[in-house]
């Protein structure tokens, strides 16, 4: 066991802003190399062999975090999350596993890990997937009230391993403008309200502005402020969105319904980082970090008229792609246990469990309103279950119209579909086909939703079923 003292960066507060981090990994080299990463992140490590190493100094001092391998060589980690948790409830417990599966990382999240980390990425990932964490961490040390509180983003896919990377990524750079896109219930929201957090130099609010809702007589008002007696019923001064956010960020919902007019002057705003009120002539400083978010395509509106150029530009300095969630399907089981623990809680109801038949079904379904509607669904399930168990039954008949074409016995999930029988004589090529036969039957036909059952490209597929033809 080992201890690395870490030189705080400029601008943190020297050991009183440390980072106490506590890694417990068998890994000699790959633990000597994080611990060098987060050395330039103002941190504190103590580095753990095995998991009895691990809770002998987790029991002597307090640490904000816990890294914790999967594999130990006295242990597993998932089973040491208890004990963790026992000696100290505080820090935030993260899994790091170069063996994981989807269930694996549900289960680590039942047990009170923060999250799951691949170790097959690489290291300065995992070091962006730290400072996700120490951003929580930080809010519990401050006097915000809402920080703590922040929901994470949750998911183990690849694309959410990338919009994390980026967030990370993006938060260093206070200045820069963030274009947030993707369809509605993506969680572009959350996306911003984590940057907020992330940012090292945010210490105001998050103000976040629905552009669709801002009534055009007083929109401009609304995010420049206004001086008093600058228009009829102007009685006082007041300051607008922008200036509100002053220290912190200040969220742009739905960008591509803005005035045309008013786009204008949002332009001279961000070109000039100044703000000028209605009836003023002085200028204000803007202090606020702007994030834009649509689910529309900009680059569309912008081709008929509908945006401007110049200003689609300047809001695309750098862009989050947020995914859809049949676009990080293997994320749905992780999300139904945080959402009904979640629901069951807030609504009162007793604590419950989706039955593998109800799981198959949320798993299967394509959510046109993508996380936003799988937690309308676990809200009513959570509702209409009447024991301990959240069944088919209590489901909506959207999705219960799949039963016929999903066998419960028989997952369909990706890279795990298995033939009814694989007859003796029957070669390689005849295997393949009745296998891409079956999946196509399960996915109704369409050649995405086999390809990701597949976990195959949609390409890939789509060249083998030519070859058949």
């Amino acid at each position: 066991m080992r201890e690395i003292a870490m030189d705080a960066e400029p601008g943190h507060g020297g050991a009183r802003d440390e980072l106490q981090v506590l890694i417990i990994d068998d890994e000699e080299t790959f633990g000597r190399s994080l611990a060098m990463l987060l050395e330039r992140r103002s941190a504190r490590v103590t580095v753990a062999g095995d998991g009895a190493a691990g809770l002998r100094v987790l029991q002597s001092r307090p640490f904000d975090m816990v890294l914790l391998d999967h594999v130990l060589p006295d242990c597993r980690g998932l089973d040491l999350i208890g004990s963790v948790r026992s000696a100290r409830p505080e820090p935030l417990v993260l899994m790091m596993t170069a063996y994981g599966t989807v269930d694996d990382a549900v289960e680590a999240m039942r047990r009170g890990a923060h999250d799951y980390i691949p170790k097959d990425a690489d290291v300065r990932s995992i070091v962006d997937r730290v400072q996700l964490a120490r951003a929580l961490v930080e809010s519990r040390r401050s006097s915000a009230p809402a920080s703590p509180s922040l929901p994470p983003l949750i998911g183990t896919s690849q694309a959410m391993a990338d919009v994390r990377h980026r967030l990370a990524r993006v938060a260093r750079s206070p200045d820069t403008t963030v274009l947030l896109t993707g369809e509605s219930g993506t969680g572009k929201e959350l996306a911003a309200r984590t940057l907020h957090a992330l940012d090292p130099a945010t210490g105001g609010p998050f103000v976040a502005v629905d552009c669709v809702s801002l009534p055009a007589t007083l929109a401009e008002s609304e995010l420049f402020g206004h001086e008093r007696g600058s228009f009829t019923g102007a009685e006082k001064s007041r300051p607008g969105k922008l200036e509100a956010a002053r220290g912190g960020t200040i969220l742009l919902d739905e960008i591509g319904d803005m005035d045309l007019g008013l786009q204008a002057k949002l332009l001279r705003v961000l070109e000039n980082r100044t703000i000028t009120r209605i009836g003023s002539q002085k200028p204000i400083l803007l202090e606020a970090r702007v994030v834009a978010a649509t689910n529309t395509d900009l680059a569309a509106r912008v081709a008929d008229g509908r945006f401007r150029l110049d200003l689609y530009h300047r809001l695309s300095v750098f862009q989050v792609a947020m995914p859809t969630l049949r676009e990080r399907r293997e994320d749905i089981p992780m999300l139904v246990d945080h959402l009904v623990e979640e629901l069951a809680a807030r609504l009162g109801r007793p604590a419950c469990a989706v039955t593998p038949e109800g799981r198959e079904l949320l798993r299967s379904y394509d959510y046109p309103g993508n996380v936003r509607e799988l937690r309308n669904i676990l809200e009513q399930a959570v509702i209409m279950c009447e024991g301990s168990r959240i069944g088919p039954a209590d489901l909506p008949e959207r999705l219960t119209e799949l039963r016929g074409r999903i066998p419960p016995s028989r997952p369909a999930r990706q890279g795990a579909v298995l033939l009814e029988f694989v007859p003796e004589q029957d070669s390689l090529s005849d295997v393949e086909d009745r296998l891409i036969s079956q999946v196509l039957e399960l996915a109704g036909g369409k050649v995405s939703r086999a390809a990701r059952m597949l976990g195959i490209s949609r390409f890939a597929l789509s060249r083998r079923l030519s070859k058949r033809k």
